[in-house]
């Protein structure tokens, strides 16, 4: 009996101790979880730039294109597609929350014409590629691939975007080609008269003996006006269940 007793003692301790590990071991986990849900008193973050070097220039270019629309920086597109099954609605949620294009075209009642990706490092993956085109595609939405080096004219881009030219396009085409012609033709002139100057003394006038100028009255009148030459012209989830067009979260 008596070592029955102590096998049984042996035993009981055993499970005790058995009990007591695996609460501690939830103790643990459940204060890790806590602390790592905690808002930090200094966040181990830095800020940086919305876009690299590349994509700005195309970003400035694509703001002149697209003069009368929205051109947004970055956005997923889980925030402009919704879900036609409101069951298969986190799913769709998990597999795309991390899609999004450089940068995406919004009108001004704030539905999407198209995107736009810029590649990095020179290239885009195959697989990116065709899931963005099919997905924008399906769902009515131009999608180009752009380069700062290989851009595409103003009426092609715009074709394909928001269909055929109008003549508010036409209109904007020929203003800038207006203001591109003055701008080099004021340039040519400014450097001819620079050529001119430079070339030798300016000749002595009769009357007062000061040299004349070798302006114009066109280049007086920039001289004058100090024209630069060289100055370059969630709180809830709506994919899910959108604010306005759904009266309950998908469950």
């Amino acid at each position: 009996m008596n070592q029955v007793s102590g096998w049984l003692i042996i035993a009981g301790t055993a499970l005790v101790s058995a009990v007591a590990g695996v609460l501690l071991c939830l103790w643990w986990a459940r204060r890790v979880a806590r602390q790592r849900k905690r808002i930090p008193r200094r966040w181990p973050l830095n800020p940086r730039a919305l876009a690299n070097s590349e994509e700005i220039k195309v970003w400035h270019w694509l703001n002149r294109v697209f003069f009368d629309h929205h051109v947004m920086i970055k956005i997923p597109v889980t925030r402009f597609t919704l879900p036609r099954s409101e069951k298969q609605g986190p799913h769709w949620y998990t597999l795309l929350s991390g899609v999004y294009c450089t940068f995406t075209i919004c009108a001004a009642n704030g539905h999407v014409v198209g995107c736009i990706d810029v590649p990095s490092h020179g290239r885009i993956s195959r697989s990116n590629r065709q899931l963005k085109q099919t997905l924008l595609s399906q769902c009515g939405m131009a999608y180009w691939v752009v380069e700062s080096v290989n851009l595409p004219t103003l009426a092609e881009i715009r074709a394909e975007f928001l269909g055929e030219m109008d003549s508010t396009t036409r209109a904007h085409e020929q203003d800038e080609a207006m203001i591109n012609a003055a701008r080099n033709k004021l340039r040519a002139s400014l450097n001819r008269q620079r050529q001119s100057r430079h070339s030798g003394a300016a000749p002595l006038s009769a009357s007062d003996g000061r040299p004349s100028s070798s302006m114009g009255p066109e280049s007086q009148q920039h001289s004058e006006s100090g024209f630069d030459v060289d100055t370059q012209w969630q709180e809830q989830n709506s994919f899910i269940a959108p604010l306005d067009s759904r009266r309950a979260t998908l469950r």
